[in-house]
């Protein structure tokens, strides 16, 4: 990239990055085109605007591929955010001229055809028509969707739900309330809609059909809370690949082999690395299409750590352009590094710093020290360090004295055991049995009686117990 270019988009990138944005100089691996040709709807536009917002070497043409799908859309707003972005980035590209005609017009257009759409609706609901009313609602919400207004459109859906009368609907309905959630990063109203879309009435092809959409969706509910383990589930189980390709207005194929991929290495052990991922069929085809998840996943099973880091670093950089994963891959990468460097330590009690730093420094002349530090500070990594000698020594775990301590208390409780059999079989033998008589209804709760009447049967010799006792 030319020099002068660079300086028109330093004032542009230094106000991105004042406003929380994270910024890639690094060029990445994906070609624009072949990666936005991937998706369909309005997460086209938002993945366009992040990446021109986000990457250094793409920014001008993602900005101005934005501003076009935005002019084919209905969302004025939209079109505005593109249009500055435009303007601070490359104010001589000619997509940093405003057009006001577009503006005006498309504005006309969206308030002409809304209130169209409630006129409509209001007829139907004087008609009293269920299924009429039903697509209305849809209509008129998805009309509103469209045009950037999601409360509206979201309130239009919700009021769908009376009016959904088969399987078929309710799942429409969640379908939608789910779309305007996910744009709103509402992660918590959409894991309640992926349950409420479930019905034991569907049948098998109607569960294998949704399959995909409800993992993928409950999947980027839970990253987005951070809930790394439980994302991992949901893109593991997505199913058919073809299947979940229907599904790219939320997210691609690519993307679910990537973030199941990334989220199993941050939180699930070896074997289950093994077992869930590399050996998982279905998952499998998800592999395919993203080859640098596969390897990077056999690499940590087969204990080669620095080369399954090496292999995500290369990455780094088109991850941290995603859409749904860019503010959790610092987080993700931290916890697959750490996660490498104890199974490293597993097999020894102590190791040399300068064969870590061989293995696990960023760059040759950099110390590992200080991540050693903090993973011992924080309870992550038991270890100690011996400065004076440069050996990283592991806390002995004393085998032999959790077995005694194992040991000792399978004993106690053995003996407690016994001891309670043995009460039991004396009562027995002695014939001191309590056994319970039919009671009164007479005060209590229900047909319990209460506490007066058992003393008064006692005093009174009319005892409500029969206690036998022989010699």
């Amino acid at each position: 990239m030319a020099s002068d270019q660079l300086g028109q988009l330093l004032p542009f990138f230094t106000a991105m990055e004042n406003q929380g944005g994270i910024i890639v100089k690094e060029l990445p691996k994906l070609d624009l085109e072949l990666y936005i040709a991937n998706y369909k709807g309005r997460t086209r536009f938002d993945r366009l605007l992040l990446i021109g917002q986000s990457s250094v070497p793409l920014c001008l043409d993602a900005l101005k591929a934005a501003v076009i799908e935005a002019k084919k859309g209905k969302d004025v707003q939209r079109y505005r955010d593109a249009w500055e972005c435009v303007r601070l980035a490359g104010p001589n590209e000619p997509e940093a001229e405003y057009d006001d005609a577009w503006v005006t017009a498309t504005t006309k257009s969206n308030k002409s055809l809304t209130h169209q759409l409630e006129a409509e609706l209001k007829g139907y609901k004087n008609n009293l028509v269920k299924e009429s009313i039903r697509i209305g609602h849809r209509d008129l919400g998805e009309h509103l969707e469209s045009i950037g207004n999601l409360n509206g459109a979201a309130d239009a859906y919700v009021k769908m739900r009376p009016d959904a009368t088969t399987a078929s609907h309710v799942i429409d309905v969640s379908k939608h309330i789910i779309s305007t959630l996910l744009q709103k990063r509402d992660w918590t109203g959409i894991l309640a809609n992926v349950k409420q879309s479930t019905s034991s009435s569907m049948s098998a092809e109607e569960i294998n059909t949704e399959q995909p959409y409800q993992r993928m969706v409950a999947g980027l509910a839970y990253l987005g809370s951070e809930k790394y383990a439980e994302a991992a589930k949901c893109f593991l189980d997505a199913g058919d690949p073809i299947m979940c390709q229907n599904y790219n207005d939320v997210a691609s194929s690519n993307d679910v082999a990537i973030y199941g991929g990334l989220l199993a290495l941050a939180s699930m052990e070896r074997d289950e690395l093994q077992r869930k991922v590399l050996d998982n069929s279905s998952f499998r085809n998800y592999l395919e299409l993203e080859p640098q998840i596969r390897k990077a996943v056999s690499m940590f099973v087969n204990c080669r750590y620095s080369a399954c880091l090496e292999i995500l670093e290369r990455s780094r950089s088109d991850y941290l352009l995603d859409l749904y994963l860019q503010k959790h891959v610092s987080n993700i990468f931290s916890l697959i590094r750490k996660k490498c460097i104890i199974q490293y330590l597993v097999p020894f009690s102590c190791v040399t710093l300068d064969s870590m730093n061989a293995v696990f420094a960023p760059q040759p002349d950099e110390s590992l020290e200080a991540e050693l530090v903090s993973m011992i500070r924080s309870g992550e990594l038991k270890a100690r360090i011996n400065t004076i000698d440069k050996l990283l020594v592991m806390a002995s775990s004393e085998p032999r004295a959790a077995m005694q301590t194992k040991a000792l208390k399978t004993v106690k409780d053995y003996e407690r055991e016994a001891l309670e059999r043995i009460r039991r079989m004396s009562l027995v033998a002695a014939d001191l049995e309590v056994k319970g008589l039919p009671r009164r209804g007479l005060g209590g709760a229900g047909s319990l009686p209460g506490l007066g009447e058992i003393l008064l049967d006692d005093i009174g010799g009319e005892p409500s117990l029969d206690i036998e006792s022989t010699s």
